[in-house]
C-alpha cells in the first residue's frame, strides 16, 4: 500500500518570512522536517509541496523531493490535495512543514490506523493535555471522540466544559495534533467542498470534512507538537535538539 508523505510549505510567512528555509542547528527547518519523516517506517516516499522555487532548490540540495504547486491554496489541505490528484498513492500523509521535531511514530500510527481498518478514510493524532492552563487557552486545538475514537468536534474552547464543578467529576481533555492521514479518495474530495459554518467560525478547516458527515478516527500519541511561528521558536527546537529530540 503506496504510503506518500506531503509536506506543504509556503514561503510567505507574517511572522516569519521564509520559514521553511529558517536556519536551525546548522539546517534549513524543512530539511529537518523531511529527515525524520523519512524514519517513518510506513510511509513509503517523501515529497515536500511548495509554492516557491527557493523552496525546491532548497529542497533538492539536501537530496530531497520537492515540487511547485499553485500559490492560491487556501490551506495546506488543498495542496496536498493538488499532489494527489497528479502523483497516485493509497494513503497520503499530510505533515507540516513547520515542526521539525515531528515524530516519526506518529505518523506511523495514523497510517496504521487507516491501513488496518477499512472503513477509516481520515486519521489524525492527539495527546493528553496535563497542564489546566492548556485546556483555556484558545491556541490549542481540542478535540472530543466518540466511543470508536471518531471525532465528535475540535474546537478552540475547551471541550468537554466541566459544568457541575461542585461535584467529583474527572474530564480528560485532549489535545488534536495537526497531523492528517487520507485515502485517496478521501483526499479528492476534500478538495471538492465548499467551506463550512462551523469552519468559518472556529477557523478549523477539519470542521469542514465532520459537517460534510466524512469520519475522522483520532488516534492517541505521547507526541506534542512543537511548532516553529516566531524567530523566538528556533531557540526553543535548537536547545531541544540539543537535549537528544
Amino acid at each position: 500500500m503506496a504510503v506518500l508523505a506531503v509536506i506543504p510549505a509556503r514561503y510567505a510567512s507574517s511572522r516569519l518570512p521564509g520559514k521553511p528555509l529558517a536556519a536551525i542547528a546548522g539546517k534549513p527547518m524543512i530539511q529537518h522536517v523531511v529527515e525524520r519523516v523519512r524514519q517513518a517506517q510506513r510511509v513509503s516516499r517523501v515529497i515536500v509541496a511548495t509554492d516557491d522555487h527557493r523552496i525546491v532548490e532548497a529542497v533538492e540540495a539536501f537530496g530531497g523531493e520537492a515540487t511547485l504547486t499553485r500559490s492560491d491554496h487556501r490551506t495546506g489541505t488543498d495542496r496536498v490535495a493538488e499532489v494527489a490528484a497528479h502523483i497516485p498513492a493509497e494513503i497520503y500523509v499530510n505533515v507540516q512543514g513547520d515542526e521539525p521535531l515531528i515524530d516519526p511514530a506518529t505518523v506511523d500510527a495514523v497510517v496504521e490506523a487507516i491501513q488496518e481498518d477499512s472503513e477509516v478514510q481520515i486519521a489524525t493524532p492527539c495527546t493528553g493535555i496535563s497542564r489546566r492552563d492548556d485546556i483555556m487557552d484558545p491556541n490549542v486545538t481540542k478535540v472530543v471522540r466518540d466511543f470508536d475514537g471518531n471525532a465528535l468536534y475540535f474546537s478552540h474552547a475547551p471541550i468537554p466544559w466541566v459544568r457541575d464543578t461542585g461535584d467529583a467529576v474527572s474530564a480528560r481533555h485532549w489535545k488534536h495534533i495537526g497531523l492528517y492521514g487520507f485515502r485517496r479518495e478521501a483526499i479528492l474530495e476534500i478538495a471538492t467542498l465548499p467551506p463550512g459554518e462551523l469552519e468559518a467560525l472556529e477557523k478549523l478547516e477539519q470542521l469542514r470534512w465532520l459537517e460534510n458527515g466524512m469520519r475522522i478516527r483520532v488516534v492517541e500519541t505521547d507526541y506534542d507538537a512543537v511548532s516553529v511561528d516566531v524567530p523566538g521558536d528556533i531557540l526553543r527546537v535548537e536547545a531541544l535538539l540539543r537535549g537528544g529530540n
